[in-house]
């Protein structure tokens, strides 16, 4: 790939200056915006790293309170459902004692109409019980005619006696039943109320929980919001420094990246070396592998400023010495960043292509200082 900054401009420098002064010049200059550039964007790379670490927390303190609302909805279910039942017992015992006490009232006019009964009886029987049973067996024509009255007198006393124990016995069955009901009503009215007492806490705490999730929620988006303020900063200071004429954006797409990556939001899927997608370091991976090199699988150890050392413990050469097709690495910022080594310039340059360089996860090709970078050699 041919070096974006080849024109008359520097054409004309090559002619006025000899090689020697140049490379003299340029190494200078890619020492100053190395290490002040690389300094300006550890400052923002490290408040990143703590608005990321603050993001993550929050975003981890909303779902656990979400979840809480959850478990606390569940909780008013059970308590609607308990309550459901109770006032289901509750309607149906006071129908019970809704029946038992018209029962009660009904006994007692019973109990009014057999007094009656028993008043005319026994007046009747007073005015029978003036003549002695002598005068009444002289009134009567024989001695089976005085029987029969005895016998009628003696049935209706055990009739009224019968049917006055049978109505005080039903009475005080009746009025038993009836104070069982109420008590039992008492108990789960009761019980209903604690119930209730019991939901309104549990929606209360629904309620807070769902409060503190939106305000987890709020903090989540302000830290990236953040985040978003600084990388933009970022790569404004990127951009001031090293100049824009030397970066070429590719979208989302470039570098023959991948569609199943490249076409679904940065850290969405994983890729065949267990590296999230549009990162800097699945790049890599994907050039590595498609130059027909050994790319080993770094799943969970594959952030870029671990990749010199991960490297070196498979044997592979680390080195400052820029090639093409080498993997050009740097510890600088909370994960470190690598990129894909298109061309080795003169001047001590070279030509990489990349993603997320400004942390939005696109595609780029741009010119820096070989001195920038150390270089990992795949085999």
């Amino acid at each position: 790939m041919k070096p974006p900054w080849r024109g008359p401009t520097i054409k004309t420098t090559y002619r006025q200056f000899n090689r020697k002064t140049i490379t003299a010049v340029i190494g200078s200059l890619a020492v100053f915006f190395f290490s002040s550039g690389t300094a300006y964007a550890d400052r923002f790379d490290d408040q990143i790293a703590v608005l990321r670490q603050q993001a993550a927390a929050q975003a981890n303190q909303a779902a656990a309170l979400r979840q809480q609302a959850r478990d606390y909805r569940g909780k008013v279910a059970e308590l609607n459902a308990q309550i459901t039942y109770v006032q289901t017992q509750i309607n149906l015992n006071q129908a019970q004692f809704n029946r038992v006490t018209a029962s009660i009232e009904a006994n007692k006019l019973k109990l009014a109409q057999q007094k009656a009964v028993l008043s005319a009886n026994i007046k009747t029987m007073y005015l029978d019980s003036a003549q002695s049973p002598i005068e009444m067996l002289a009134s009567t024509n024989n001695f089976s005619d005085f029987l029969d009255q005895q016998q009628y007198q003696d049935k209706i006393k055990n009739k009224i006696q019968e049917a006055m124990t049978s109505i005080q016995t039903l009475q005080k069955q009746l009025s038993q039943q009836q104070q069982q009901l109420t008590t039992l009503l008492a108990n789960q009215r009761t019980q209903r109320a604690q119930l209730d007492s019991a939901r309104a806490e549990m929606n209360a705490l629904v309620a807070l929980a769902e409060r503190n999730a939106a305000a987890a929620d709020a903090q989540v988006r302000n830290s990236n919001a953040e985040v978003g303020k600084l990388k933009a900063q970022q790569a404004a200071e990127l951009m001031r420094r090293f100049g824009s004429s030397g970066l070429v954006g590719g979208g989302s797409c470039g570098g023959g990246y991948p569609g199943k990556w490249c076409n679904v939001a940065q850290d969405s899927v994983v890729d065949n070396w267990g590296m999230y997608n549009r990162e800097c370091v699945s790049y890599a991976a994907f050039k590595v592998a498609v130059a027909g090199k050994y790319m080993p699988y770094w799943g969970g150890r594959g952030h870029a400023y671990q990749w010199d050392e991960n490297a070196r413990g498979m044997g592979l050469i680390v080195n400052n010495n820029p090639a093409v097709g080498a993997i050009a690495q740097t510890d600088a910022g909370p994960y470190g960043h690598v990129a894909y080594v298109e061309a080795v310039l003169p001047g001590g340059q070279v030509y990489i292509s990349q993603y997320n360089f400004h942390g939005n996860g696109l595609y780029s090709e741009m010119t820096v200082p070989a001195g920038a970078y150390r270089y990992i050699h795949f085999r």
